[in-house]
């Protein structure tokens, strides 16, 4: 190490090419976007955040040569990947919400980088971040029409519907595995643990669907009555209502004329001014209402049986030990599934999640196996 030389200097190599994954993953993820999404409008934006992805990553591989160091042929990572083949098969608003997420949580990712800052790096990303944001959530500076079309779509998926499909397996699996461990910590018969956990599955999945249905359908009923107090309002006070549409697309970033202009624009058509008053408002698109509550518990219905079921699996074949065995296994398997589903979202690395995932899942079935062990030596001796 030379004089003038620091840790962080000879690190440097090593930064760079981490720096050059992440924009590979994101570049990637991008295109990706760009290929599923139906609106050539947002296709053309993440075509456009693709290629500027593509030119950090090309300043990152300059960098590792201005230092002679080797350039990695490198792949998108896991999460890039998952990421994508979940949007090919259920859109790419399914995905957006955690990739916001990530995007949100990473913007200033490179704002103590000075090689990142000289190349104008962090405000491209803070950019990014940004416009993502106007994507998957209530936008800023857009016209109305924009605004009720884009925040319509991706509302309407409920928030963040691949971080729900993952812990509602979760709470199947881990619940039913605790239940199974405790049942058969009691010694009982394997045909008793099978059908225990039979039980469990249906009863768990049945209290969740119920709930689910609960939950979408007030929030429906509470959204109809929301609506019709706006259409009233709409056709008593129409100039509060425009004031509050003036104030509203003033905090979004327009200048105070032109958000009157926009305002008066829209209320000049009454169907089209209570469709973004609700929109605007009250942050619900009025075609979808929140969601059908069928739907979501019959969703919930199926992701918390999906994970309740493997614990149970090995009982229909095999007693004794030997189901046991087997009954720990398919759960293990199941739970760092579930572990790597939640890097997806949390950014944290696919061992390190699914290792915590599986020692939470046993730590829960631990204390079930052990009270469950108690009782049964209690009531048999």
């Amino acid at each position: 190490m030379t004089k003038d030389e620091t840790p962080a200097d000879k690190n440097s190599p090593r930064r760079y090419r981490d720096n050059l994954q992440g924009e590979i993953d994101s570049a990637s993820l991008y295109r990706t976007l760009a290929e599923v999404e139906p609106d050539e409008k947002l296709a053309g934006i993440y075509r456009r955040l693709a290629a500027v992805e593509e030119a950090h990553a090309e300043y990152w591989r300059k960098q590792l040569t201005s230092n002679g160091a080797r350039i990695p042929a490198l792949r998108p990572g896991f999460r890039p990947r998952a990421l994508a083949w979940l949007a090919r098969h259920f859109g790419a608003s399914f995905v957006l919400p955690t990739i916001n997420s990530l995007e949100q949580s990473d913007s200033g990712a490179y704002d103590d980088q000075i090689e990142a800052v000289k190349g104008g790096l962090p405000v491209q990303e803070r950019s990014h971040a940004r416009i993502l944001k106007a994507i998957a959530g209530p936008t800023e500076g857009l016209e109305g029409s924009s605004i009720a079309r884009i925040e319509g779509r991706h509302r309407a998926m409920g928030g963040n519907a691949l971080r729900a499909a993952v812990l509602g397996a979760n709470d199947g699996l881990v619940s039913n595995m605790s239940l199974v461990m405790g049942v058969a910590g009691a010694e009982a018969n394997p045909r008793m643990i099978l059908i225990t956990g039979l039980a469990g599955l249906v009863a768990g999945a049945c209290s969740m669907a119920l709930g689910e249905w609960l939950s979408v359908n007030s929030s429906r009923e509470l959204n109809e009555k929301q609506i019709a107090t706006e259409r009233m309002e709409l056709e008593e006070v129409p100039e509060e209502e425009k004031e509050e549409l003036i104030l509203i697309y003033q905090a979004k970033g327009l200048t105070e004329p032109e958000a009157r202009a926009l305002a008066e624009r829209l209320l000049a058509n009454k169907d089209t001014a209570l469709d973004t008053l609700v929109r605007e408002e009250l942050g619900v698109d009025p075609q979808e209402l929140g969601g059908s509550p069928w739907t979501a518990a019959g969703t919930s219905f199926c992701l918390f049986s999906a994970g309740a079921i493997f614990p149970v699996l090995p009982y229909f074949h095999y007693d004794g030990m030997q189901a046991l065995i087997l009954s720990l296994l398919a759960s293990t398997l199941a739970l760092g599934a579930i572990g790597a589903g939640t890097s997806l979202f949390t950014g944290r690395s696919v061992t390190f999640s699914a290792t915590r995932q599986i020692l939470i899942g046993f730590a829960a079935a631990a204390v079930t196996f052990g009270v469950g062990r108690l009782v049964g030596v209690s009531i048999g001796g």
